[in-house]
């Protein structure tokens, strides 16, 4: 929903009513996340998407009626390879897609979930995509301070601002089951939890030309970027245009200050390309002992050797060391800085998922992979 969330704002600031198709889950190998959405405006206009092309004729359908009747729907795309063929999903996946009507009407608290997107707080939508016709659709807005809306029961919600809190801090969007009072062994009801986290951080060390290419990938994949470096002369905005900031700073006080105040967490990826003992030593000491989602550093197998003595005799153990991606990044023959730091995303892009790093062509499973489910 993010991707499109700024024509779905101007539309509902102008007052009109929009067919939305959201992703709310998804089995095998299904080419868009849960969150996917897609939006039939005013005129028939369509922006988004929640199949990379192979359903959307039929959700286009659906959105265009849901819109003129206010009835939302939940769909099943490709319960088999035959029927997903019948509906254009070539690709033999399934998803569950939710169809609703928006407007000011129907989701009055838009507005603010727009704002706190657009300035990077937290906020998670929750709503029923699965129970009886007075709840489909009800919906409870959740701040880490506060709620808005409902989804009609006093103990649901605050059973559901629980567990949903717990999901926009990791950044995981998924469906939870309920009894319709709120009882955890229930599954009268399915509850779409979309979570709008602050973008995941991506702390780059090291202001060289290597760090400035990751650091253009890393923002392009969405990533808050920040280059640090404890030499000024290096470390400057212009050298780094493509960073959300550079600080001048030693690394392992910088990183060790940050993870104090609560700014590193489990979706942290972390680049050590400052290939300087004096730097990169220290460094490493404390973020492998972070509950980051990755620790990366630079350097040839004979600095990778040397590195690691060194941090045993820190006293690293080697559950510890074996969370060390070094030397950094995948193998693809990469020479220039920009095909390093293609190589390190794809790394990075790999352990989120749990992709081998493999050529495709020579696989035999599904495509796209389905985690935490």
């Amino acid at each position: 929903m993010r991707d499109v969330l700024s024509d779905l704002l101007g539309w509902w600031q102008a007052g009109e009513t929009v067919g939305v198709g959201t992703v709310v889950d998804t089995w095998r190998s299904a080419p868009r996340p849960a969150g996917a959405a897609m939006l039939v405006g005013p005129g028939g206009t369509a922006v988004g998407s929640v199949s990379g092309g192979c359903v959307e004729g039929a959700v286009y359908a659906e959105a265009e009626e849901v819109a003129d009747t206010g009835e939302p729907v939940l769909r099943r795309y490709g319960v088999s390879d035959d029927d997903a063929l019948a509906v254009g999903l070539t690709c033999g996946g399934i998803l569950d897609v939710f169809v609703e009507a928006v407007s000011q009407q129907t989701f009055p608290e838009l507005g603010e979930v727009a704002a706190a997107v657009a300035a990077h707080e937290p906020v998670a939508v929750v709503t029923c995509v699965r129970g009886p016709a007075g709840r489909l659709g009800n919906r409870l807005v959740l701040w880490p301070d506060r709620t808005a809306g409902s989804l009609g029961s006093a103990r649901l919600d605050e059973a559901v601002a629980d567990d949903a809190r717990g999901m926009l801090a990791a950044g995981r969007t998924a469906t939870l089951a309920y009894g319709s009072d709120g009882e955890r062994r229930g599954d009268e009801l399915t509850l779409f939890v979309a979570s709008y986290a602050p973008p995941a951080r991506m702390i780059v060390f090291g202001a060289i030309d290597f760090a400035a290419a990751v650091a253009r990938v890393g923002s392009f994949l969405g990533h808050r970027v920040t280059v640090c470096d404890a030499r000024p002369v290096f470390a400057t905005a212009r050298r780094f245009p493509d960073a959300d900031e550079v600080v001048v700073d030693w690394p392992h006080r910088y990183l060790q200050a940050e993870a104090d105040a609560g700014r590193v967490d489990e979706r942290t990826v972390l680049c050590v390309l400052t290939h300087d003992p004096k730097f990169d030593v220290p460094l490493l000491e404390v973020a492998l002992r972070l509950p980051v989602a990755y620790v990366g550093a630079m350097g040839s197998r004979r600095t990778h050797d040397e590195r690691t003595e060194r941090l045993r005799e820190a006293g690293l153990t080697e559950t510890e060391l074996a969370r060390l991606s070094s030397p950094i990044g995948l193998d693809l023959g990469a020479r220039t800085p920009e095909e390093t730091a293609i190589s390190i995303a794809a790394e990075i892009v790999a352990g989120r998922w749990g992709g081998s790093g493999e050529r495709l062509t020579g696989g035999d499973g599904p495509v796209h992979r389905t985690v935490d489910r």
